[in-house]
This record gives C-alpha cells, sequence and structure tokens, in this order.
C-alpha cells in the first residue's frame, strides 16, 4: 500500500481579523487614495482658489485655503496617504508657502505613472526616473532663478513686498494686498537680521472693525491681563519709563485647608501674620528703590501689592504670558529677574512711550519706540472669529515666505511659469535617454504641468488653450511666461508682472513631492493590526483600585 504524503503544519504568523494586502493591487490602491486627496485640496489653488469650511466633532466651524491647515483638520486615516500630510506640513513649517502644490505633485506624478504600473513596469525603473528627473528640476532652478541685489535697500524691499504679494493672491485677503504685503515686509524686518526668528511676531486677534485697522507696532503689544481694583489707580501712560520683568508671586499666601499651626497665646499668631506682611514689603520697597515704573511679572500680584504700586504711581501686570514677557525683554531690554534682590540698573528695561490703549473691545499694553526692538506684534482686526483666523494663517504663509527671501534672496516667476519651464526642459532632456527611463521623465514633465492647469481651471478659464500657448512661448525661449487669471489672453510674462516667488519654495515642494512619490511607490504590502482599527481604552488600572476607591464610602471617614 503507497504511503500517504506527509501533512504540511498550518502556520500561523499574524493575529488572527490581521489585513494583509500586497502586489500591484496595494500599489494601485495607495496611489487611489493620494490622488482623491489632491483632488480634495485641488480648487483651492492659485488666485481663484476657493475655500473650504471644514467642522470639527465639537462643532467648532474653520474656513481656510491653506493646504496644510486642510489636511490637518481631516484627520486623514489612510496610512499611504498620511505621507501627502506629512510633507504638506514639512513644507509649511520650512518654507511656509506652497503646501497645496507640494500635495498636488506627488499625487500627479503618481496618476501619470499609473499606467506605467498596470502594464507591469518595475517601481524600481520608476523610482529611479523621479530620482533623475528631480535632480534635473533643481539643477534648471538654480540655473534660471534671479538673484537680487541685497545691497540696494529700495530694490531689496521691492522684492520682498512681491514675494508677500504673490504669496497673498490666493487667500482671503488677496484684496489688501498692499496694506498686508507692507506690513509682514515691515514685520520680517524689524527682527534681528541674522537669527530671523519669527516666534518674535507677536499676532493678537481682536474682533470687531475692518481689516484697515489692523496695526503694525514696533514693540510689543499684550491684552490686558487679570487685575485687581488698585490697577485702575495706576498711571496708563508713560514717557521714557524703566520697565521690571519679574518671574516673582507677589501676593499673601491663603493658608491651606490643611495647615496647621500651634500658637499659645494671640501674640504669637499676630507675629506670624506680621512677618508674613514684612515679606511681601520688603519685595515691593526693593522693587520701588530700582525706579522702574512698569513691573511686569510672569505670576500673580496680589491686591495688595497692586495698591501699593497705585499708590506710589508705578503700572504693574502679573500673569503676563511667558512668550509675551520674553518678547517685551527682547524689545526693551534687561532681563527676567526672579527674585527682588540685588536688581542692578542694567537688569531694567526702557521704552520711548508706554501705554494702556483700548483696541476695539479690548485694552492692551503697548511699549512703543522700544530702544533695543527686534520683535514686533500684529493687531488684526475683522468681523468673525474664523475670518481672523485665516488673515492670521495667511499672514504666517506670508511671513515665512518673506523670511526665505530675506536669508536667500533667490526668485523665480510664479503663476506656474516655472513648471511650464522644467516640464519642457525635461522633456528636451528625456528624448536624450533611451529605454524605460524616457517614459518616466516624459511622465514626471506632464505631470509638473498641474499647476498651470489647476490655477487655469480654478480661474474659469480653457486650460487646454492656456498650455497650448505657454508650451508654445517655452518652445520659443520665453522662461517667464506664465498664466494670467485677470487678461484676456491668459498668458503673460510673470516676471514682469512681479509675481515672485521664492525659488527655495519651488526647489523644497519639487524635491518633497519627487521623494514621497518614490516612499509610496517602494511600498508593495500593508499589513493592518485589527486592533489598531479600535479606538485604544488606555491603559488597565492596577488590580484593587476599584476597593480603594470605594472604601469609606457610606461609614463616616475617620478624622485624621
Amino acid at each position: 500500500m503507497q504511503r500517504g504524503l506527509p501533512m504540511q503544519p498550518t502556520v500561523v504568523l499574524l493575529r488572527e481579523g490581521t489585513d494583509t494586502s500586497q502586489g500591484n493591487g496595494q500599489l494601485l490602491s495607495n496611489i487611489a487614495a493620494c490622488i482623491a486627496i489632491a483632488d480634495t485640496l485641488s480648487s483651492t489653488l492659485g488666485p481663484r482658489g476657493m475655500d473650504k469650511l471644514i467642522v470639527n466633532d465639537r462643532g467648532e466651524a474653520q474656513i481656510t485655503n491653506d493646504g496644510a491647515t486642510i489636511l490637518k483638520l481631516l484627520e486623514i486615516v489612510h496610512p499611504a496617504a498620511k505621507t501627502l500630510v506629512d510633507i504638506a506640513r514639512a513644507q509649511d513649517a520650512e518654507v511656509g508657502d506652497g503646501t497645496t502644490s507640494v500635495v498636488l505633485l506627488a499625487a500627479q506624478f503618481l496618476k501619470e505613472v499609473r499606467s506605467l504600473i498596470e502594464e507591469g513596469m518595475s517601481p524600481h525603473i520608476i523610482i529611479k526616473g523621479f530620482r533623475m528627473a528631480s535632480a534635473m528640476a533643481i539643477e534648471r532652478i538654480k540655473e534660471i532663478q534671479v538673484s537680487i541685489d541685497k545691497t540696494d535697500s529700495e530694490k531689496f524691499r521691492d522684492l520682498l513686498l512681491k514675494c508677500a504679494a504673490t504669496s497673498m493672491s490666493s487667500k482671503l485677503i488677496q484684496s489688501q494686498k498692499p496694506f498686508f504685503s507692507n506690513m509682514v515686509v515691515d514685520a520680517v524686518m524689524s527682527l534681528d537680521q541674522d537669527d530671523l526668528d519669527e516666534s518674535l511676531i507677536g499676532v493678537k486677534r481682536i474682533s470687531g472693525g475692518g481689516m484697515q485697522d489692523s496695526l503694525l507696532i514696533q514693540g510689543v503689544s499684550f491684552k490686558k491681563t487679570f487685575t485687581y481694583a488698585g490697577a485702575e489707580q495706576q498711571p496708563k501712560y508713560f514717557k521714557d519709563p524703566l520697565i521690571l520683568c519679574l518671574n516673582v508671586e507677589l501676593e499673601l499666601k491663603a493658608e491651606k485647608d490643611n495647615a496647621e499651626v500651634r500658637v499659645e497665646a494671640v501674640s504669637e499668631y499676630q507675629a506670624i501674620v506680621d512677618a508674613e506682611w514684612e515679606i511681601i514689603y520688603r519685595k515691593l520697597q526693593l522693587i520701588e528703590k530700582t525706579g522702574a515704573k512698569v513691573v511686569l511679572s510672569k505670576l500673580p500680584i496680589g491686591d495688595l501689592a497692586t495698591q501699593w504700586f497705585a499708590d506710589r504711581d508705578i503700572f504693574c501686570a502679573g500673569r503676563v504670558p511667558a512668550a509675551d514677557l520674553k518678547r517685551v525683554v527682547q524689545a526693551v531690554g534687561g532681563s527676567i529677574q526672579s527674585t527682588c534682590s540685588d536688581i542692578r540698573p542694567e537688569h531694567l528695561g526702557t521704552c520711548g512711550r508706554f501705554e494702556e490703549k483700548q483696541v476695539g473691545g479690548e485694552r492692551f499694553n503697548v511699549f512703543a519706540e522700544c530702544p533695543k526692538a527686534k520683535t514686533c506684534t500684529l493687531l488684526l482686526r475683522g468681523g468673525a472669529e474664523q475670518f481672523i483666523e485665516e488673515v492670521e494663517r495667511s499672514l504666517h504663509d506670508a511671513i515665512m515666505v518673506v523670511k526665505r527671501a530675506v536669508k536667500n534672496g533667490d526668485v523665480v516667476a510664479g503663476g506656474g511659469a516655472i513648471e511650464m519651464d522644467l516640464s519642457a526642459h525635461i522633456r528636451e532632456r528625456g528624448i536624450a535617454i533611451k529605454g524605460k527611463l524616457q517614459f518616466v521623465l516624459m511622465a514626471f514633465a506632464k505631470a509638473l504641468e498641474i499647476i498651470p492647469r489647476q490655477i487655469c481651471d480654478n480661474a474659469g478659464l480653457d486650460s487646454t488653450d492656456v498650455l497650448n500657448k505657454l508650451r508654445m512661448r517655452h518652445a520659443r525661449g520665453e522662461i517667464s511666461a506664465g498664466v494670467d487669471v485677470d487678461g484676456a489672453e491668459g498668458v503673460r510674462d510673470n516676471m514682469e508682472a512681479f509675481v515672485w516667488e521664492p525659488s527655495l519654495v519651488k526647489l523644497n515642494a519639487i524635491s518633497s513631492a519627487a521623494e514621497a512619490a518614490c516612499l509610496i511607490l517602494s511600498v508593495d504590502e500593508t499589513v493592518r493590526n485589527p486592533q489598531s482599527e479600535q479606538q485604544s481604552a488606555g491603559p488597565r488600572a492596577p488590580p484593587g483600585t476599584a476597593q480603594r476607591a470605594l472604601r469609606g464610602r457610606g461609614r463616616g471617614m475617620p478624622r485624621r
């Protein structure tokens, strides 16, 4: 009798319920997810881009057309699509602008090579082609970028204004571009030009009024903090005051609920109270001796100290936010003191004018004409809270773009001009390359045209007609020819029309988009843990917790 074949044991590698998908089907699924995200963002691109209204689970609404903000609010869960969220955040943090462009480019690169994958081309050949094309594009941008001479301050300021205006052209505030462009450039130029720390530009939102009521204060302004009644008797205006910044609490401590003090005579209790008062009075007298007329503290200043300062014509504010106190020190000089003893003149700052000012429905403490001003404050006005939030996001993008232009000083033509030139350049170079890589380079070149095409679609222009005109002009060597959303022809020289962008925005966008596309193409299998689908319930409580929590309930607790 013939012996049966030995039974093959079943090998269980993964937990029951684990979902695995692999092969070309998985790759195409990831590409489809990325294209779906790009379709959501595509209508926000360009000067005629639309806005998105996103309502979160708490019912709070936000109106924005900033790519990074939209992706953050959408809470995308698809693992491959999260790559696009990451590159948008990186672009926002690094450059500040071009977040929508980077997502559209990455998705279009994948869309153009989808047919090649379906026909059986290896993803590794496509990745090699993308890296080659990306290097060509970066080399070409560096070749045609225009450098502005920083020694001519008039021309350099003009460059920064054009870059800021181009960044704002796709935002809600495009109707007020000249007003906000000047505000943004003044804000960036007020910073330390070696450091350019944008966190030292304070932004305060005040509901009410129009956009034109917004202010730029060369110095520091922050909302009036909580104060006691005595604050109303304090002076609200000083010329050339000395300013002391503290990290000291100036109020009488309340006794704790379970504090116990044993005294044998009333006089002993009085001695304890007197000691507390003596300590705080000593601190106040030391502060007065410094000659400071404005006293700020990160910690509370109580009613006793507030009234004491008011009697001596000194202004005080407690509970000042740490970021605002840091900016005050940057503007007026001096340093934050953690003790009231041994305060020397060099620890104090000064400013030309201090005043408490009413702006809209809020009161603000304003430090103006600061001698060491390496900081400034934007006071933004507007109707709805959501609108002011979007103005703040738009100005943040513009500030980042101007900051990069100050550091870099190289610009390229915007409005799809640079993408059309790169597309023509890569096509021309790609014809000389033999084999399958030529298909990949042609797909990369075609994908770059998504930016001018989408700008046309969003502006209601005939994108096919405009792109044909652009291809013809670039073939004639007009490297700055881009989309004109206002003109009848739809095409113009965007360098002459002052539609400028820092070349760093484009360098970062193209390299990030190409790397993201390569990353998604290199994934051939997704293993999804069944637990990752469920909401985490948090760590388990240690044994006996419930009994300890219930112990003593239903009967009197023993006094301690």
